[in-house]
């Protein structure tokens, strides 16, 4: 079976009547998670809501409500999905700082983790400062960007240096 581009898509959409469209929609409203999810997103428009849900989603990737291991993974694709829905960059950047301040309270509760746990919260608060820069929204995020260098102070592998240092390139001074 060949796979179509997104033109071919377009233009076989193109063909159907409005009933088919509505028909097509719909299936895939009831049968794709993600597809459920987003026209919900799109109709109701409930940016706060759908932050909720993801920011849970990132809280229970570190403390799972069964268990004991957590889920960067998850954490990480909660991200990318709040992202998908078109979300606005104040709570994008808000749950990606969320996510390394779970990151840095679940190494404070349990202890030095593996390196890989440090590179993945790592490469998140940059991308969330950068954001934040892009955005002009570092004043709003600046207590809790210096608040998660500050909670790092006893975590190893130069995780603090390194969140310490990205956090000065951005806040200078």
């Amino acid at each position: 079976m060949k796979t179509l581009g997104l033109n071919d898509v377009k233009k076989e959409l193109k063909k159907l009547d409005k009933d088919k469209l509505i028909h097509l929609v719909a299936d895939l409203y009831t049968k794709n998670k993600s597809v459920k999810e987003f026209f919900d997103f799109y109709v109701n428009h409930n940016e706060n809501a759908v932050f909720d849900k993801y920011r849970n989603k990132i809280f229970e990737a570190f403390y799972p409500k069964r268990g004991f291991s957590y889920s960067l993974k998850e954490g990480k694709q909660a991200i990318n999905d709040f992202k998908k829905m078109g979300s606005s960059c104040d709570l994008l950047a808000d749950l990606m700082l969320f996510y390394v301040e779970t990151g840095v309270k679940f190494t404070n509760d349990f202890g030095d983790i593996v390196e890989s746990f440090y590179s993945s919260l790592e490469k998140t608060y940059v991308q969330a400062l950068t954001l934040m820069k892009k955005e002009d929204l570092l004043d709003k995020f600046a207590e809790r960007a210096s608040k998660n260098v500050k909670d790092t102070k006893d975590i190893g592998w130069g995780f603090h240096d390194y969140l310490e240092e990205t956090y000065f390139d951005h806040y200078p001074g």
